[in-house]
């Protein structure tokens, strides 16, 4: 059973300072990278998907969030307000609001919906000091967020392509949802009292999930404040349950900001917002996949994508320039020398690395790499080009698998 928290620091990924703060993990130049690739992976996948990108501000006066309505419905779970020129600001605990406020920076056509407007952006969460650990539940948060403003009719087929944009990644990220929830809301204080907008949305989302295919259930008191989600649920190695993705269909919002756009007869007409998260937080993410992996990342994913080995100094001249080709073609690569102790010692340090270059001075004469997989696998013995050429066709491809058939 893998520990992200154990791994995390042992692959040299992430770490926290009590001089930063619990609950506020810093990143490593190795998880940067994995970082940055799964987050270039998402704005990717949108942009395939008809997605705009946006960056919006940390931080919102409290009147903002009176209006969307988190400071009535969310404030436990936000940061007390900060007095700056006689006006309170907060750490905003959601993008909604601001993706609201862009919306309305202008006037709307029915012609420009749906519009789906996407953003990795940090939010803020005042979490309790006993629930705080590692990666999975942090202060600060880097959450891949989307809204899609679209007419009631298309509200259905924005949903359904969320939920199948998650499905994609979870494919190509080696992950899989342990069960998918339909979350409604439960009883007391914290929901917005509106039964017709609730009634209207779950009818949505049930549609959606029945479309899908996939098994549901339904559970009370799980809702957003505003109104019901699809909650994608994954399990870690102890068993532990929590939400990576979400998709949610909001009338709630578009009523509160007085968002409108100008229908094909003229008239104004109310948008619906679909909130959707491919990947859910980064950090949690991460996480996930470091459990579920074991460190092992898919190989587009991994932090050292290749690393090549010289048998003796003899060979090293060579493989530092194979190690600059394979970086000029767009792979992470990185030669572990005889320095560094015996061929066997370099070979079992590496073995999270997906790709093994075994160099001695027979390949190093003739152009030739001895391959070597992180699963233990040997492709045999190929020209320098010809092996570079199959790393990169499968990186490129994403997904888990290490190898394609010649």
């Amino acid at each position: 059973m893998h520990d992200h928290r154990r791994l995390g620091r042992e692959l040299g990924l992430f770490d926290t300072d009590p001089l930063m703060g619990a609950g506020l993990p810093y990143w490593l130049p190795d998880g940067a990278v994995v970082r940055h690739t799964l987050e270039e992976y998402v704005r990717e996948a949108e942009r395939a998907a008809g997605y705009r990108h946006v960056y919006s501000p940390v931080l919102g006066k409290r009147e903002l969030y009176e209006l969307s309505g988190h400071w009535d419905h969310y404030r436990d779970d936000m940061y007390p307000p900060m007095e700056l020129g006689g006006e309170q600001m907060l750490l905003r605990p959601s993008l909604c609001p601001h993706h609201a406020l862009i919306f309305r920076s202008r006037a709307r056509s029915h012609r420009e919906l749906p519009l789906r407007m996407a953003e990795l952006g940090g939010m803020y969460r005042s979490e309790r000091s006993g629930v705080l650990g590692g990666l999975t539940r942090v202060r600060a948060i880097q959450l891949n967020d989307a809204h899609i403003f679209c007419t009631p009719d298309q509200a259905v087929e924005e949903a359904a392509g969320a939920l199948a944009l998650i499905s994609r990644a979870y494919a190509d990220l080696g992950i899989r949802a342990s069960r998918h929830r339909l979350s409604l809301p439960g009883g007391g204080g914290k929901y917005v009292a509106d039964p017709a907008l609730w009634r209207r949305a779950t009818a949505l989302l049930r549609e959606v999930l029945d479309a899908s295919g996939v098994a549901y259930e339904a559970v009370e008191g799980e809702a957003a404040f505003y109104g019901p989600k699809i909650d994608v649920q994954i399990t870690d190695p102890a068993g532990r349950e929590s939400t990576l993705s979400t998709v949610q269909i909001d009338f709630h919002q578009p009523e509160r900001f007085g968002l409108h756009h100008i229908g094909p007869d003229g008239a104004r007409h109310r948008p619906v917002m679909v909130h959707r998260s491919v990947i859910g937080s980064v950090e949690r993410a991460v996480a996930h996949l470091l459990e579920e992996h074991g460190g092992a990342f898919p190989p587009w994913l991994a932090p050292v994508q290749l690393v090549v080995l010289p048998v003796g100094a003899d060979q090293e001249e060579r493989a530092h320039a194979v190690a600059r080709e394979a970086t000029v073609l767009g792979l992470r690569a990185e030669v572990s020398g005889p320095d560094e102790g015996s061929l066997g010692a370099r070979i079992r340090r590496a073995r999270l690395v997906p790709y093994q270059a075994v160099l001695g001075a027979r390949e190093a004469d003739d152009g030739l790499l001895a391959v070597r997989l992180r699963d233990g696998r040997r492709p045999g013995v190929l020209p320098v080009a010809e092996f570079l050429r199959r790393v990169g066709q499968r990186v490129r491809a994403r997904g888990t698998a290490l190898w394609d058939p010649a």
